[in-house]
């Protein structure tokens, strides 16, 4: 299928994804963006699409998973600002009383270690904290389970030696 082929049969789909997508998400904006969504993944991965299958349910598929990995994400976001709903009397007083310039630094320190990861392991790393599960990444990337889990465990030992200025500075407030 070439390329108009391919732009034609989504956008025949679109009125059905987007109905689709409401019952996800039961809300109108977030139903488009989520059609959005999915068809960017769609046209960014039609090479997968293979001639003779349900077009229509290869999409669905594609959006199902897009809400859930969205859906993961927020609950992780959520967890971790519940976490930080709970900060000690201590800690207050030093974000109270740190600056912009400071947590322009810290995050340049962490850009920095994160741009001393080789591909290999970055990559995994930032699926992993986007909310993928192992066997994702491992599908994404095209390479076995294990692979994924020992880059993202080698990942973690880097960035934690490069940041390691801040382990005390944090493991107070821990």
């Amino acid at each position: 299928m070439n390329n108009a082929e391919f732009n034609q049969r989504l956008s025949i789909n679109q009125v059905a994804l987007e109905s689709f997508a409401f019952k996800f998400t039961k809300d109108y904006e977030d139903a488009h963006d989520l059609v959005q969504d999915t068809m960017l993944k769609a046209i960014r991965y039609s090479d997968r699409f293979r001639e003779g299958t349900n077009f229509r349910g290869w999409l669905y598929t594609i959006m199902k998973n897009t809400f859930i990995n969205s859906y993961r994400r927020t609950v992780k976001t959520r967890s971790i600002l519940s976490i930080h709903e709970e900060i000690p009397v201590t800690q207050l007083k030093r974000s109270a009383v740190g600056n912009a310039g400071e947590n322009k630094f810290v995050m340049e320190d962490i850009s920095s270690a994160m741009n001393k990861l080789q591909p290999e392991y970055l990559t995994p790393f930032l699926k992993y904290f986007e909310g993928f599960k192992y066997h994702e990444i491992a599908d994404m990337l095209q390479i076995p389970i294990g692979t994924v889990k020992t880059r993202i465990h080698v990942a973690r030992g880097i960035l934690k030696k490069n940041l390691k200025m801040y382990n005390k500075e944090f493991s107070v407030y821990n």
